[in-house]
């Protein structure tokens, strides 16, 4: 367990008072392109009925809906008794959550990872086993989503031991978005670059060395077309319960700047509105929520619904941000803090106010290989997040 220094005496977090909490929530709100929230209420706002599972029922591999269009993406996976893996590729109905077609199959050791949608491409990873430690990934397009066919090479230029780990889309309607590979090798560095995912084009491979976003987990990144950065959230590495640190790439000229931010502990989430310059993030120790202005980087932390300071079970996950109905969604694995009371998505307008709960939702519990996530289609005011059941189904909901 993490502990912060204080005043010459070590603290947990079991002690941490709500004073202390609020020491590093700062009260100046941020300049914003309008001090007035757009939400306008969604009468049909709830979870959904909509249960997406895949053909064969197995652990989904990651999932992702085209914004623009009807159509969503799903990899999966079964494990046979005789050592085999059956994955498969698909696409499903965002209305109905039937499978629409299988796109690619495997029968060995092999995997499919869904890495996401920009505009309506669809991309994905094989995952190719070759034997013990020895695997080639390749990468696929399917433009657009809606044709329901594979037809394009995704050919990033990293190195064998560089394995991309999130792509993140630009949410303008383009296909371009940022993607971060990390390392596995303490000889090559992790990279972040950009790419146009229909041209198979790529910008500069930039390296991350900073020690403040290279040690433990990778951080969290998202996407600022407008200012052509990918913006980087991590803890600080320390035995201690720190600020988070967030960092902000230039990806055409690689230009790096690092600043302390708000909050205490692990940055778990974070989403950019490029059109506006706010930037959010959630910090998990103190169940908190930033909003930046990127052009000052001036902020507020305010904490999520539930907040207990004798704990983090409030802390929010994966954030979303809808571009059209300028809503960032904070996905809260325990609805207001409660461990019996299933998990909820914290709908913000740009300035912090909190203006929806989407509760009745399940995306907690179990072990599951890759974190909870939320995706959105931001013309129908809907989305899709892991559950009920963690590992194996995605469930919808409007806001």
């Amino acid at each position: 367990m993490k502990s912060l220094f204080h005043s010459g005496t070590i603290l947990t977090k079991r002690f941490i008072s709500t004073a202390l909490v609020g020491l590093f929530l700062c009260l100046a709100s941020p300049t914003r392109a309008s001090d007035q929230s757009r939400f306008q209420v969604n009468p049909n706002a709830g979870a959904g009925d909509v249960i997406v599972r895949g053909k064969l029922g197995g652990l989904i591999f990651g999932f992702e809906v085209d914004p623009n269009g009807t159509e969503g993406l799903l990899c999966e996976a079964v494990s046979n008794p005789d050592g085999t893996v059956s994955a498969r590729v698909e696409t499903f109905s965002q209305a109905t959550g039937r499978i629409i077609r299988v796109l690619a199959r495997s029968e060995s050791q092999d995997d499919f990872i869904a890495l996401g949608v920009a505009g309506s491409v669809g991309l994905f990873e094989h995952e190719d086993v070759r034997g013990l430690f020895n695997i080639k990934r390749t990468f696929s397009t399917i433009n657009p989503l809606a044709g329901n066919m594979i037809n394009a090479h995704w050919t990033p230029p990293i190195d064998p031991k560089q394995i991309v780990n999130q792509v993140k889309p630009s949410l303008d309607g383009s296909s371009n978005a940022a993607v971060y590979a990390i390392s596995v090798s303490t000889n090559v560095s992790p990279v972040v670059f950009s790419s146009n995912l229909a041209d198979n084009t790529f910008g500069p491979l930039i390296e991350i060395t900073d020690p403040d976003f290279t040690q433990e987990a990778p951080p969290v990144i998202s996407f600022d077309p407008i200012g052509n950065q990918a913006i980087l959230g991590h803890d600080k590495p320390s035995p201690f319960i720190l600020p988070p640190v967030i960092g902000l790439v230039d990806l055409a000229t690689g230009s790096f700047v690092k600043r302390t931010g708000l909050g205490l502990g692990v940055i778990n989430g974070i989403a950019v509105d490029s059109e506006d310059g706010v930037l959010c993030t959630d910090t998990s120790f103190d169940s908190a929520v930033q909003f930046y202005t990127l052009s000052d980087f001036t902020g507020i932390s305010v904490l999520l619904p539930g907040h207990d300071p004798q704990n983090s079970t409030a802390s929010g996950g994966d954030i979303e941000f809808d571009p059209i109905n300028k809503l960032f969604l904070v996905a809260q694995a325990f609805s207001n803090g409660q461990l019996d009371n299933g998990s909820s998505i914290q709908v913000y307008d740009l300035v912090g106010n909190l203006v929806e709960s989407i509760d009745g939702l399940n995306f907690q519990g179990g072990d599951n290989v890759f974190p909870v996530h939320i995706t959105l289609n931001p013309n129908r005011r809907i989305g899709f997040v892991n559950g009920p059941d963690l590992t194996t189904a995605i469930q919808s909901f409007s806001y």
